[in-house]
C-alpha cells in the first residue's frame, strides 16, 4: 500500500511540473524575452555573422523573469532576413556555453518576425489547425526586448530537435531539415524534392541538411524507393503523415513547402519503426502568402487544384501518391476532413479572432512592425496589395481566402465524389483478452473495399489489412455489407481505424486517422506483485560489461521470483512517470523461473538484443516497471560511481545497497564499496580484479599499499578527484590500503584481490 501511495504522489507531483513545463509554448499566453548585450553595435555584429550562422554572445537573456547568462544569439531566415530591417528573425541558444542551461527543458528558441504576415497569426493559427491531423511544432507570441527597448512582437516556434523527435516519433535518430543549403529559388541549392540522384550520398548534400550524426544512406534509400520501387514505399516512409502533409499544404495554400515551386520547408525524421516521418515547418507564408506559386504555371490561390503538381516530375512524392488509386482516395478523404472541420464549419475563424485579440496591444505597440496597425486589424478580410516589405504579389486576407477556398471545394468534382458510409464498427468481444483471437467488424455502405488499420502498442506503426464480407470471417452472411477480420491480441491495448472506399472516394473512421484512432482495452493475467522485480541497475558502466555490439552501456536487471516462466508481453520499462510505456518488451520476451533478464539502457533500439529507448543517468533517477497503466515495481537511486551498481540485498529483497555488479546472477551483498567517511574518500571495488578506483574529496591524501606481509608495494600522493591504482601485477590475496591526510588523519582498510 505504501509503495502504491508513493508512486501516486510521485506521478502527481511530476505531472504538475510537466504541465508547467509546457507554458513556454502555451498558445493563449505571450512570452516576454529580454536580451542584454554589453555593446551597442549588436545589430551590426548580428548582421556580420548572419551569413555564417554563427552566434554572438549576450550578457544575459531573461525569459519571463528567469535569467540566463552567456547565451548565443544570431539572426536567421532567408527572405525574412534583411540587414536593413529593424526587426529580424532571431535564434537564441541558451546552452551555447553552459551545457545544462535551459528554460523549462528548452534550449533552442526560434523567433519569427512576421515578415509577409500582416495578421501576425499565420504561423500560430497554421500549427493550431495542423496539430489536429499530424504531429507538429507548437507556437505562440513573444514580446522581445533588446537592451531594454521593445523590438516588437514575434512568433515563438518550437524547434524540431532530438527531444521533439523522441516525444513524437519515439526515436532521436536520423533526421534531415529539408531546405536547400544554398537557399531556395533560382541560383540556390538543390531542391529537397526527394528525387533519386543515385547512390552517391554527396549528390544530396546541397538539398538537405543532416541534423544528426548519420543517415545519408537512409535518405538515398528513401529516394530510390519513392522513385523506383514505390510499391514498397511504406517500408521507408510514413505514407499517412506524408499524405496529410500534402493535403494540408494544398488546402491552406501553403506553397512555401513541398507542394510549391521550391519543394522545401519540411523535416523528415527516422522513427522507432525504421521509416521516415515528415514534419511541416516554416509556415509563415501559409494562407496564400507565398509569391513563388506551385512551380507549374499560373494559378488562383482560392481555386488551387487539389491535384496540383500531380504529374510534375519535380514533385515525385505528389506524382507517385496521385498515381496510386488507393493513396489518391486517402488523400482526398483527408482534404475533405480538413475542409469540413476547419473551414466549412468556421472553426478557423474563431481561433483566428482569438489570436488577434490576444496580440492586439503588442502589435499596436510594435515600433518595427512591417505593416500598419490598420492593416493588422483588417488582415482577415483585406488583402495587402504589393506584398508589403520586399514587394511581390498580394497577400490575401486569411478569411477572404479560406471562405473562397471552402466555396471552391463545394463545387469541385473530385471533392464531391461520394465516399462510403461507415455505419458501425468494433470487436466481437470487449474487453479483449491477451493471447486470444478476436474479430473486428465494420458495417459499411456504398463500399467496394474495407480495411482495418491496427497496432498493439502506441509507439508502433499501424498495419493495414483487408476486411472481408464473404461469410467466412465471422462477418455474418456474405454480401450483407458487414466486414470482418480475425486478429490476434498480443499487446496491452488495441488501437485501430477503419478505412473504406469505392472506385471514387474513400472515408476514414475516425476521420482524422491515423493521427486519431479507436482504442480497445486488453486484459491479461498479470503476475502477482513481487513476482517480477527490478533487481539491479548500473548507470555508469566503464568497460565492465559489453553488449553484443561491443559497447559498455548502462543496464537494468530484472528477476523472476517465481517457479514459472513469465511472459513479458504487455510490460514496459521507463524512466519517466508520465510515460510509463516508454519502452515495451518485444513480443515473445520471457524471463525463466527464478531467472534474470538484462536490458541495455542505451537508446540503441535497433541493435541486437534488448535495448531500451532511454538511458539512465549516473546522477541518479527512477526506473519503472509497469503494465503501461500501473507501476509493477520501481527503483530510485542516487549518484553512481563507475562500475558500482545499485541492487537489492538480499537478491529480490526489499532493501537496496551499492554493490559490485553481478549481472544475470545473485546479488552478492557482501561485496560492496569501502567508504572512508572521515576522510571523504571512496575506494572500490572490494573485492577487486585489476584496478582500484579512488574518488577523493580531500585536497591531498597519501596512499600506501601493503601486502599481507606488511611490505609496501606502492605509495603515492593524490589530490581531489578520480584516480586509479593499477593492481594487475599484484598476486591474489589480502591487501592493506592506508590513507594519510595533510592534516595527519590516518585510516587503513583491507581489500581482497581475486
Amino acid at each position: 500500500m505504501q509503495r502504491i501511495l508513493f508512486s501516486f504522489l510521485l506521478m502527481s507531483s511530476c505531472a504538475f511540473f510537466h504541465l508547467n513545463a509546457q507554458n513556454f509554448y502555451q498558445r493563449d499566453s505571450i512570452q516576454v524575452i529580454e536580451i542584454f548585450f554589453s555593446f551597442s553595435n549588436w545589430d551590426a555584429q548580428l548582421d556580420a555573422n548572419e551569413a555564417t550562422e554563427t552566434y554572438i554572445y549576450a550578457d544575459s537573456i531573461r525569459i519571463n523573469g528567469t535569467s540566463f547568462d552567456s547565451c548565443g544569439v544570431r539572426y536567421k531566415g532567408n527572405s525574412s532576413y534583411n540587414p536593413s530591417n529593424q526587426k529580424n528573425p532571431l535564434r537564441l541558444e541558451l546552452n551555447t556555453i553552459k551545457a545544462n542551461q535551459d528554460y523549462q527543458g528548452f534550449t533552442d528558441i526560434k523567433l519569427s518576425n512576421g515578415y509577409k504576415d500582416p495578421s501576425m497569426i499565420r504561423e500560430i493559427l497554421t500549427y493550431q489547425i495542423l496539430e489536429n491531423y499530424m504531429d507538429c511544432p507548437r507556437s505562440n507570441f513573444a514580446r522581445v526586448y533588446i537592451n531594454g527597448q521593445y523590438r516588437g512582437v514575434y512568433t515563438n516556434n518550437e524547434s524540431i530537435k532530438d527531444d521533439f523527435n523522441e516525444a513524437h516519433y519515439y526515436a532521436d535518430d536520423t533526421y534531415f531539415k529539408c531546405n536547400p543549403v544554398g537557399g531556395a529559388g533560382p541560383g540556390g541549392g538543390t531542391s529537397p524534392d526527394l528525387k533519386y540522384l543515385g547512390t552517391d550520398s554527396t549528390s544530396y548534400f546541397n538539398g538537405y541538411e543532416l541534423k544528426s550524426t548519420y543517415g545519408w544512406n537512409r535518405l538515398v534509400t528513401l529516394c530510390n524507393t519513392l522513385n523506383n520501387d514505390f510499391q514498397n514505399i511504406e517500408s521507408t516512409l510514413d505514407i499517412d503523415r506524408a499524405i496529410w502533409m500534402l493535403a494540408f499544404n494544398n488546402v491552406l495554400v501553403n506553397l512555401d513547402s513541398y507542394n510549391g515551386a521550391f519543394r522545401q520547408n519540411y523535416y523528415i525524421s527516422w522513427d522507432k519503426n525504421g521509416r521516415f516521418v515528415p514534419t511541416v515547418w516554416d509556415v509563415n507564408m501559409s494562407f496564400g502568402g507565398f509569391p513563388g506559386g506551385t512551380g507549374s504555371g499560373a494559378f488562383t490561390p482560392s481555386a488551387l487544384d487539389p491535384f496540383s503538381n500531380s504529374t510534375s516530375v519535380n514533385h515525385p512524392l505528389i506524382q507517385q501518391i496521385m498515381a496510386n488509386p488507393l493513396y489518391k482516395r486517402m488523400y482526398m478523404a483527408h482534404v475533405r476532413t480538413m475542409v469540413q472541420e476547419m473551414f466549412e464549419s468556421g472553426q478557423y475563424e474563431t481561433w483566428a479572432q482569438s489570436l488577434m485579440a490576444l496580440a492586439d496591444s503588442s502589435v499596436q505597440a510594435d515600433p518595427y512592425k512591417f505593416y500598419s496597425y490598420n492593416q493588422f486589424l483588417n488582415s482577415l478580410t483585406t488583402a495587402v496589395a504589393g506584398g508589403g516589405p520586399g514587394g511581390g504579389s498580394s497577400i490575401p486576407g486569411i478569411k477572404a481566402l479560406m471562405d473562397a477556398r471552402a466555396q471552391f471545394f463545394s463545387t469541385n468534382a473530385a471533392y464531391l465524389l461520394q465516399a462510403p458510409a461507415i455505419l458501425s464498427h468494433g470487436a466481437t468481444a470487449s474487453p479483449l483478452n491477451y493471447g486470444s483471437t478476436t474479430t473486428l467488424i465494420a458495417n459499411v455502405s456504398n463500399e467496394t473495399n474495407v480495411y482495418l488499420g491496427y497496432r498493439t502498442d502506441h509507439t508502433l506503426k499501424f498495419n493495414r489489412v483487408q476486411m472481408y464480407d464473404d461469410g467466412a470471417h465471422n462477418d455474418g452472411a456474405a454480401g450483407d455489407h458487414t466486414y470482418g477480420v480475425e486478429m490476434p491480441v498480443n499487446g496491452l491495448l488495441f488501437e485501430y481505424y477503419i478505412y473504406a472506399d469505392n472506385n471514387n472516394a474513400g472515408k476514414f473512421s475516425p476521420a482524422r486517422a491515423e493521427h486519431e484512432f479507436h482504442t480497445l482495452a486488453v486484459t491479461f493475467p498479470a503476475p502477482a506483485v513481487g513476482s517480477l522485480l527490478i533487481n539491479e541497475v548500473l548507470a555508469s558502466n566503464d568497460a565492465l560489461l559489453f553488449d553484443l555490439n561491443g559497447e559498455d552501456d548502462d543496464w537494468i536487471e530484472l528477476v523472476n521470483t517465481t517457479n514459472t516462466t513469465i511472459d513479458l508481453a504487455g510490460f514496459y520499462l521507463s524512466d519517466d512517470p508520465l510515460n510509463l510505456m516508454a519502452w515495451a518488451f518485444p513480443a515473445g520476451t520471457t524471463i525463466p523461473a527464478n531467472g534474470y533478464l538484462l536490458v541495455w539502457a542505451d537508446k540503441d533500439t535497433l541493435q541486437q538484443g534488448l535495448h531500451a529507448n532511454f538511458k539512465i543517468s549516473a546522477d541518479g533517477e527512477y526506473v519503472y516497471l509497469s503494465n503501461g497503466l500501473n507501476v509493477h515495481d520501481q527503483i530510485s537511486f542516487g549518484p553512481q560511481i563507475a562500475n558500482i551498481s545499485y541492487g537489492r540485498c538480499p537478491d529480490a529483497g526489499l532493501d537496496f545497497a551499492t554493490i559490485l555488479p553481478t549481472p544475470l546472477a545473485n546479488n552478492n551483498c557482501n561485496i560492496g564499496i569501502q567508504e572512508m567517511e572521515a576522510l571523504q574518500v571512496q575506494v572500490y571495488p572490494n573485492p577487486f580484479l585489476e584496478v582500484l578506483h579512488i574518488v577523493s574529496h580531500e585536497e591531498q591524501v597519501q596512499i600506501t599499499v601493503r601486502n599481507i606481509n606488511g611490505q609496501i608495494l606502492q605509495t603515492q600522493q593524490i589530490n581531489s578527484g578520480k584516480h586509479q591504482l593499477d593492481a594487475s601485477s599484484w598476486a591474489s590475496g589480502l591487501y592493506l590500503i592506508e590513507l594519510l591526510s595533510a592534516a595527519g588523519v590516518r585510516q587503513s582498510y583491507k581489500f581482497m584481490k581475486f
